[in-house]
């Protein structure tokens, strides 16, 4: 949402220029501006297109009208087949010079990692989710139930399981689940690395909110170099062939861009890159959390405190005397309480595309 309300508000800046200062082109603007801005969140949000290509047609269709309304205005419209002559011209012709290009450098450092770091971010939730809805064996099932409701069956309703029990119980369950942790962990770690590099030239709000500020740039080179493009455009395209229409004046509700910018104010903390640190702050706690599950289960929840009685399986004891194994599948060998097989085709399902995504 944060991402969507940027592009919003950079599409609003855009219009507000063209209405503010180039009133006259401001409703045929509007269009390019709109057109412009839905490729812009079409690339944020995963659609495979090219953001040079996005640039070049916005600059493309936006000579036509550039031409029209300020190098060589008239009271009526370059016909359509002219705006299409200048439109395959501008690239040749250079109205707006090397901004184009500054732009093309801008949109490709800023929105490329904006997408990775979304991408990213679905995946963290799809790991989460998968993760939350696993299917414990038969074997898990059985020893979860011995450990939690057998001491019931003697009457032994306040005991709670040894902490090496728990722990081998807890571990032998989530040993798959635990397989995730070294991959999540460098998963949370190429977040943190992205997130602090997306300054200056890759900070997409940044390079979003200062695109009308470029756009106005190029415009006044257009109009400061007038009289030699319309030069170069009658040699390329001849001379302007007009249709008796008025374009139509600014139609842009100023009153709704105000109320986005006091939503969105540059000044407050809730800029993206304030917002992007605050969340990787929160999930760098979670750095260990698949690894640390079964530990952090058995010590705060589930097992009794070191030196009370307390249930092995079996009758409650003063201590567990069974080995107790360690996390991930490999240390279920000899779990004297859960039997783990091979590995779980969701969870490698998973970590495949964690792999993938650190690469990105």
């Amino acid at each position: 949402e944060t991402f969507e309300t940027l592009v919003k508000l950079a599409e609003n800046y855009t219009s507000t220029l063209f209405c503010n200062v180039y009133r006259n082109m401001a409703a045929e603007a509007a269009t390019r501006v709109q057109e412009f801005f839905t490729d812009v969140g079409l690339f944020l949000f995963g659609t495979d297109i090219s953001t040079e290509e996005s640039v070049n047609r916005f600059f493309d269709t936006l000579f036509p009208v550039v031409y029209n309304h300020m190098i060589n205005p008239s009271l009526a419209d370059v016909s359509l087949e002219y705006a299409e002559c200048l439109r395959m011209a501008r690239r040749d012709i250079r109205p707006f010079g090397n901004i184009p290009k500054k732009v093309i450098g801008q949109m490709g450092r800023s929105l490329l990692p904006s997408r990775t770091f979304l991408q990213a971010l679905n995946l963290g939730i799809e790991v989460i989710n998968t993760t939350d809805h696993l299917h414990f064996s038969k074997d898990c099932s059985r020893a979860l139930l011995r450990m939690q409701y057998c001491p019931y069956c003697q009457g032994l309703t306040l005991s709670k399981p040894c902490m090496g029990y728990c722990l081998n119980v807890i571990r032998g369950c989530l040993a798959y689940m635990a397989e995730v942790d070294l991959h999540w962990q460098a998963y949370i770690q190429s977040l943190e690395e992205l997130s602090s590099a997306m300054r200056g030239t890759y900070d997409i709000e940044h390079v979003l909110l200062n695109f009308h500020s470029l756009v106005n740039d190029a415009l006044v080179q257009a109009r400061v170099n007038g009289p030699e493009l319309s030069e170069q455009v009658n040699k390329v395209c001849g001379p302007p062939v007009r249709k008796p229409t008025q374009s139509p004046r600014c139609s842009f509700d100023q009153n709704k861009d105000n109320q986005g910018l006091k939503i969105f104010s540059r000044d407050s903390e809730e800029t993206l890159a304030n917002r992007r640190k605050e969340f990787i702050s929160h999930l760098r706690l979670y750095r260990a959390f698949y690894g640390g599950l079964a530990d952090q289960l058995c010590g705060n929840e589930l097992a009794a405190a070191d030196g009370l009685p307390c249930w092995n399986g079996e009758d409650v004891v003063r201590s567990y005397t069974l080995r107790v194994v360690g996390s991930g599948i490999k240390a279920q060998f000899g779990n004297p309480e859960v039997k783990v097989k091979g590995t779980d085709p969701v969870i490698n399902q998973i970590i495949d595309k964690l792999k993938h995504i650190i690469q990105v």
